[in-house]
Order: structure tokens, then sequence, then C-alpha cells
């Protein structure tokens, strides 16, 4: 189709009220925004947040998300979309945010550390400090998980991901690094009006990016100076060189290792929490997946985070944004608007899923999640870099979990879905009950 038939094409529906207003709705309530406009526009339609935040055409058509990801890279750029909330804190060299040739080159200096063998190397470690976290868990009383999932995660980048080995690091990377991710909403205002920067409360995020900055540098330079006899992933790509022989440089290194922290230890406790929230509401699958741990089937409780990140998602959409006039499906973008995915709408899509509300990791054993409406990790070329590592990471952890300890199981209603700056998590922190521990003589 020629650009004239293009240019005549006609914008999705949607919602007319102020863009203020709907943006504050959104936030609100990301899941039952867009299921509305789903049902009220179709599955293609177009939210308009004034100005700054531009306009927003969401998919929800499977044939549509194929048709993105497979699209041209440069005509829906992933980086660029992301950039304007992300670079901010993430670095302008973060692979999230470059696009081009920047990124193809970023992105194969980076595979070797998520390739397959080298995520199951650190599949130990993982176990080790999931295994000496849970130890310390309370039993008889009710309990939030997601913070204490957050120690095990966030334990799990500094050891694995930074190589961090001795105390003094470990303490003041334990201290510096998550409060220059955990933020919330109010906080990561100031990304999107540069203007805030300067004013309080947003100015004490200055000194806690230096502090956590310091300490990330001190860990380049260290593993810099000595990368032999390591396995953790700064020390791969410390060693990486691309086609003309050349590393990432430190800057590259900071920005990197930051969004790992943002990727890797948020979403992936997030994750875990829900994971909870959803088997002790489910005794049946709460138990074969306690029998899965206890015999070394990693096949189901493969099958029961796929399900806990289609049932409840981490993130509510990914993006893409147009930087030409295309077609999409039978609608035509113009350049400037982003294109997004509702991960929650089309996880929940009775098309997609038979009985989409019920939890039943079943539906993944033995077929693997179809790419186009099983959306946790994006998709596409851009699909995300550690997926592996975050899947294996909560397999580990659930597998350490199940094993040493007995869960009580509640007819609690539903936690519900809250947003925290881009993640969906758990309104009360996935609270559950340890019974007892199990006895070592009974684990595998």
């Amino acid at each position: 189709m020629t650009m004239n038939e293009i240019a005549e094409g006609t914008v999705p529906p949607g919602p007319r009220m102020p863009g203020w207003m709907l943006g504050l709705v959104l936030l609100w309530k990301p899941e039952q925004v867009l299921g509305w406009c789903t049902r009220r526009y179709g599955p293609t339609f177009t939210i308009r947040l004034g100005r700054k935040l531009g306009t927003i055409v969401y998919l929800t058509d499977p044939a549509d998300i194929r048709e993105l990801f497979r699209g041209d890279n440069d005509t829906f750029r992933a980086g660029q979309a992301n950039a304007t909330i992300l670079a901010p804190l993430l670095g302008t060299s973060s692979v999230l945010v470059t696009d081009g040739e920047l990124h193809k080159r970023q992105r194969k200096l980076m595979n070797p550390a998520f390739h397959g063998k080298s995520v199951d190397r650190l599949a130990p470690m993982m176990a080790e400090i999931a295994a000496t976290e849970i130890e310390s868990w309370p039993v008889g009383v009710k309990v939030a998980t997601r913070p204490l999932f957050q120690r095990i995660t966030l334990e799990v980048i500094l050891r694995t991901v930074i190589g961090a080995d001795d105390e003094t690091s470990l303490a003041e990377l334990r201290e510096a690094l998550p409060p220059m991710v955990d933020l919330n909403l109010l906080a990561m205002m100031q990304f999107a009006f540069p203007r805030l920067a300067g004013m309080w409360p947003w100015s004490r995020f200055k000194p806690v990016a230096a502090r956590a900055n310091a300490a990330l540098y001190a860990e380049i330079h260290r593993c810099r100076n000595d990368p032999t006899g390591r396995s953790d992933v700064l020390a791969t790509l410390v060693s990486a060189t691309d086609d003309d022989g050349d590393h990432l440089s430190e800057a590259e290194l900071r920005d990197q290792l930051v969004t790992l922290l943002l990727a890797g230890h948020e979403t992936t406790a997030t994750g875990l929490a829900w994971a909870l929230e959803r088997l002790v509401r489910h005794p049946e699958i709460l138990a074969r997946a306690t029998t899965a741990a206890r015999e070394g089937d990693d096949a189901y409780l493969d099958a029961v985070v796929a399900e806990t990140l289609r049932v409840r998602p981490v993130v509510p959409d990914i993006s893409r944004m147009v930087t030409r006039p295309a077609l999409l499906g039978r609608w035509r973008l113009r350049a400037g608007v982003v294109a997004n995915p509702a991960i929650v709408v089309v996880h929940k899509g009775a098309g997609n899923y038979g009985e989409p509300g019920r939890f039943d990791p079943e539906r993944f054993l033995g077929r693997p999640p179809d790419p186009a409406i099983w959306l946790p990790f994006g998709g596409g070329s851009r699909r995300c870099l550690g997926a592996a590592f975050a899947a294996t990471e909560m397999r580990v952890v659930l597998r350490e979990l199940l094993q040493r300890v007995e869960l009580e199981a509640t007819s609690d209603a539903d936690e519900r879905v809250k947003l925290r700056h881009v993640t969906l998590v758990p309104r009360d922190g996935a609270k559950v009950r340890i019974v007892r521990r199990v006895p070592a003589t009974l684990r595998r």
C-alpha cells in the first residue's frame, strides 16, 4: 500500500475526556480502564493523554500484535518509546532505551550473559540465596511476602549479576541501590517533567542516585581490574567485545546494571509474590506444585510461573514509538503515536484462553506460550533480554520455598492489583502464613 493510501486512513476511536483526567484514571485502574475501552471501542482504540504524554494506540488483537512485533524496528521503536520516562533513570545507553545499530551492538554484547547455559550456571547460587532467606521467614503468622521476595531478588542481582562477594561491598550495595529504583509514581514524575528535579521532594533523588552510581562504578572498576575466575553477568559484559574489538564503556556498563536491577529485582519479586498469592487460593494446585518442587518436576513449576505471569501480569502494557506513517491491521498510525499491546487485556481475552480468569498452570504443560498472546517479556526482536534469567529465578525460588515450608491455603478474597511505578503489585503484599518448616530429611 502506498503512503497516500496510508495517509487516507482513520485513527482508532477512543474516550474523549481531558488527557490529565484520563491519565489519572488509567494510573488508578489500568486493567479496568483498558478492559472497558476494549468493550466500548473494539480491539484497537486510542487514548490521548495530552501534549506532554502523547497519544497511545492500544492493541489487543493478536494478529495486530504479531504484525507489530514483526514490523520494521526503525518504524516501531521500542527504545524511543521507553526513553521519555526511563532514560533519566537508566541512562541513555540502557538497552531498554536505545534503537538501531547501537541497540543491536548492545544486545549482541549482552546475549552471551543471558544464554541458557550461562543462566543455568547461576541457578545454584540463586537456590543458595533463596534457601538462606527463606529459613529466616516467620512461622505461624501472616506476612506480606513481596518485601521478603525483594530481599531475595536483590541479593540475586548483587551476587549473580554484579558479582559482589565481600561483605563491605554487599552492605553498601544493599543500602545504596534499592532507593534509586524503588520509586513511586510521585517520584517518577520528575522524569516526565524534568523541571521538578530541582524542587522538593524530587530534589532528594539526586544524592540517592549519586551514591548508587558510586557503588556501581566501584564494582565495575573492581571487575575490570580482575575479571578472571568469575561467572557473574558483569564479568561477562566486561570481557565482551564487538566486531571492532571494542568493549562496553564504563557508562554503558553502569546503564546496563541499573537496567538489570530495575528489570530483574522489582518485577521478579512481584511475580513471585503473585505466584504465592495465587497458589494459596488454589489448594489443589498448591499441593501439586509442592509435590513438583520436592520431586524435581521443573516442568510443572515452569507452568506455574507462566500461568502466574499470564493471570497476574507484572506490567500492564509494552510500547513502540511509531516514527513514520504505517498501517497496522486496518488502522493508519501516524508518526508520533505510541503503539501499545495491552498485556492486561490480551492475557484475559476469552478468545485467547479458555476460561481466562481461571488459574490453571496445566494450560502451559507441554505447550509453550503463544508469543502473540503471552506477553510478560514483550515480544519480537525486542523481547526482554533477561527473560530466561527471570523465569529461571522464579522457578528456583519457588522450588526452594515449597521444599522448605508448608503454606496454609486460604479462602481470603483475591488481593487487589495496585499500580506501583510501572508494575502491578498485590495491594497487601501477597500475605501468606507458613504453617511449619519441612524437615531436611523430606526435601529432595
